[in-house]
């Protein structure tokens, strides 16, 4: 988790980016402090639930609004890879740092640096777990495709490491493309949170059901409404007890107690009070950078 040195919704990222509010430019330093702030209650929370987290301070400079979501410009995996993926909007590019995949290192038997960074050069991208939902166990990449999420560099990097893309297109409630995937999916050991009814197309949506439901997973839906409040923009993680599922306070007040119930049949949920980042257009999810490498 990356903690936020000058947080503000970036007005680049703004434009394919739905979920995204508007903050004044004279607010910017008082929305960087509530931010600072939701991180640290964050990180307690999660430390309370059992999890490991490796913290890390964003460099002020250059500013980067973005930085506290660095799920989108680095994978970790479990054969000690790590993957650097090609960012869209070039303010984001800076997020990428050498010292936290060097710190990683010493705590992580980590073999290889897996560069695809140099897609950018011709205009394509693919933002990490952002644009990919990674089935580790049954090696399947689910992609909603956008302008984040480029097939050239996705069928690269399943072919690096051994994962079957399922791609398809899914919008928001105002009808725009769905920016990441992880907005609209989470998976779980056992379930799927999906919103099926923001993939327009039928066949599409009947398709990443039954690939979904291949695997063994229940699948539980979740409405526009829902995942335009990041009810899909959660991940599911496991201390030495039990499986968690991480999410945003907001998102947990929107699902409604039968979803509720439905998802704590298989972890327990763990609620996040976000209101300021999620301004930004992300949540959860976003901030949660897994680590899939083996320890030392």
């Amino acid at each position: 988790m990356i903690r936020p040195s000058r947080f503000f919704p970036n007005p680049e990222t703004a434009l394919d980016n739905s979920f995204q509010q508007k903050a004044q430019p004279e607010s910017f330093e008082q929305v960087s402090l509530q931010a600072r702030a939701e991180f640290d209650r964050a990180v307690e929370a999660l430390t309370a639930a059992g999890v490991k987290v490796h913290q890390f301070e964003d460099t002020p400079s250059p500013p980067k609004p973005d930085a506290v979501f660095p799920n989108n410009w680095f994978s970790t995996h479990h054969d000690g890879r790590i993957a650097l993926f090609p960012m869209y909007t070039p303010s984001r590019r800076a997020e990428r740092r050498a010292d936290i995949i060097e710190l990683l290192g010493a705590h992580y038997h980590a073999t290889e640096v897996v560069d695809y960074s140099h897609f950018e050069e011709r205009g394509l991208f693919l933002e990490g777990t952002g644009s990919l939902v990674l089935d580790h166990l049954h090696r399947i990449a689910y992609v909603s495709l956008s302008r984040r999420a480029d097939r050239e560099p996705l069928e690269k990097f399943c072919a690096d490491f051994d994962f079957e893309p399922v791609t398809f297109q899914s919008t928001s409630a105002d009808g725009q493309a769905i920016y990441h995937t992880n907005v609209m999916m989470c998976l779980g050991t056992n379930f799927a949170l999906v919103g099926l009814e923001n993939i327009p197309d039928t066949a599409q949506r009947q398709s990443v059901r039954k690939r979904l439901e291949s695997t063994g997973k229940t699948i539980i839906s979740l409405s526009p409404e829902q995942i335009n409040n990041f009810a899909g923009n959660a991940l599911e993680l496991q201390n030495e007890q039990e499986k968690l599922v991480v999410l945003s306070a907001r998102a947990a007040a929107h699902l409604g107690a039968e979803k509720r119930a439905a998802i704590e049949r298989f972890a327990r949920i763990v609620p996040l009070d976000l209101p300021t980042i999620e301004l930004a257009g992300g949540s959860a999810r976003c901030m949660l950078a897994t680590v899939h490498l083996p320890p030392r």
